[in-house]
C-alpha cells in the first residue's frame, strides 16, 4: 500500500469512527450540556481529568472550553493525589476521559473525587467500565476500531473524544448565549482579536488612496483618478455625494476591446451599480466575511449617509494580520 493510500484509508477510518459516535448521542449528551450550564451559573468550573493520550486531548477540550468563556481547568490524575485536588471545589463539573474507563490512575482516583460536592461526566468507549459506574452521566466514544493496524495505538477514539469535547464546549457557548463580542474579549492578541475588534474605518484606505469620482466624469479622467490613488476600483457617486457604483480596471479591460469610445463615456453608462459596502463602524471581521462569500478584490466602505468614505484592499488584510 503507498503512502498515499494509507493517509486515505485513516482517514476513511476515522470519519466511520465519528459517524458512529453520531448515532451514539442520546439525552445523556442534553443532560450533560445542562449540567455544565447549572455549574457555571452557580460560578463553578469544568475540571478536565484524563491520563495519556486522553489527557492530552482533555487539554485541548479545557483550551477550547476556557476560550470559549467555560471556565476550564486541567487536573492530573497522578498529580492529583499529592496535591492538585486544591483546584478542584464543591459545584465544580469534573470531565473524565478514559477511552476504556479502566485506567488505574483515573480509577483510582475517584473515591477523592466523590469527597467533594461534584459531577462526574464520562467520555469513555465503555458504558460498562468502572468510571462509568461512578459517573454521573456517561458519553459513549466506542469506536468500531482504531486507525491503528494493531488496533492499539489511540487513534479513532482520540479523535472522537476530541470532537465529543467540541461538540460539548459549542452547546455551552450556544446555551449561554456567548457572542462574538465575547469571544473577542478571550483573544485580544493575534490575529482573531485584530479580525474581531478592529473596525473598518481603522482598516480601510482613505483621503488620497481612496478614488472616488461623479458619475458624469469620463473613463479616461476615472482612469487618471485611479491611478493617482494606486487604486484598482473607484467608487462611482451622484451629485448629492450619494454611492452609486463602481468601476474598476477589470472593468475597463474587459470592455476596452469591444467599445472604441469608451475612454469618452461616462461612468454612469459603464459602471457596476449598487455594489457591495460595509459600513465604516462594522467590524473588521464582517469585511473579512464579504471577502469569502463574494468574489470581489476590493470592498467599497460608506458612512452613514452612503457617502463613500474610504476602501478595503483584500491585499491589505495580509499585512494587516487579520485573515
Amino acid at each position: 500500500m503507498s503512502h498515499l493510500a494509507k493517509a486515505r484509508e485513516v482517514f476513511d477510518i476515522e470519519i466511520a469512527a465519528l459517524k458512529a459516535v453520531r448515532a451514539l448521542l442520546d439525552q445523556s449528551f442534553d443532560r450533560a450540556v445542562e449540567t455544565i450550564i447549572a455549574a457555571l451559573k452557580q460560578r463553578g468550573k469544568m475540571v478536565i481529568v484524563g491520563i495519556g493520550k486522553s489527557g492530552n486531548v482533555g487539554a485541548k477540550i479545557a483550551a477550547t472550553m476556557t476560550s470559549t468563556g467555560t471556565t476550564a481547568v486541567v487536573l492530573n490524575s497522578v498529580d492529583a493525589l499529592h496535591g492538585d485536588l486544591g483546584i478542584l471545589n464543591d459545584g465544580d463539573v469534573i470531565l473524565a476521559l478514559s477511552y476504556s474507563g479502566e485506567s488505574e490512575e483515573l480509577v483510582n482516583l475517584l473515591p477523592a473525587l466523590k469527597r467533594f460536592s461534584v459531577k462526574i461526566i464520562a467520555l469513555t468507549g465503555n458504558p460498562k467500565s468502572s468510571l462509568a459506574r461512578h459517573s454521573d452521566l456517561t458519553l459513549n466514544v466506542k469506536v468500531p476500531k482504531e486507525a491503528c493496524p494493531f488496533n492499539l495505538a489511540p487513534t479513532s477514539s482520540t479523535t472522537v473524544t476530541l470532537v465529543m469535547g467540541d461538540a460539548l464546549a459549542m452547546a455551552v457557548l450556544q446555551a449561554r448565549g456567548f457572542k462574538q463580542k465575547d469571544f473577542a474579549k478571550y483573544h485580544p492578541s493575534g490575529a482573531i482579536g485584530r479580525a474581531l475588534l478592529l473596525k473598518v474605518g481603522e482598516i480601510m484606505r482613505s483621503g488620497e488612496r481612496n478614488a472616488i469620482a461623479g458619475e458624469n466624469l469620463s473613463v479616461k479622467e476615472a482612469l487618471l483618478v485611479m491611478t493617482h490613488a494606486k487604486s484598482g476600483s473607484l467608487a462611482v457617486v451622484n451629485g448629492r455625494g450619494k454611492l452609486v457604483g463602481v468601476f474598476t480596471d477589470g472593468d475597463f479591460r474587459r470592455r476596452m476591446s469591444a467599445d472604441e469610445n469608451l475612454l469618452a463615456r461616462p461612468l454612469k453608462t459603464v459602471m457596476t451599480p449598487k455594489p457591495i459596502s460595509i459600513r465604516d463602524d462594522a467590524l473588521a471581521a464582517e469585511a473579512l466575511k464579504i471577502f469569502n462569500e463574494r468574489n470581489i478584490d476590493d470592498l467599497i466602505v460608506v458612512n452613514a449617509k452612503h457617502e463613500p468614505v474610504g476602501l478595503v484592499d483584500s491585499q491589505d488584510l495580509p499585512k494587516l494580520k487579520i485573515m
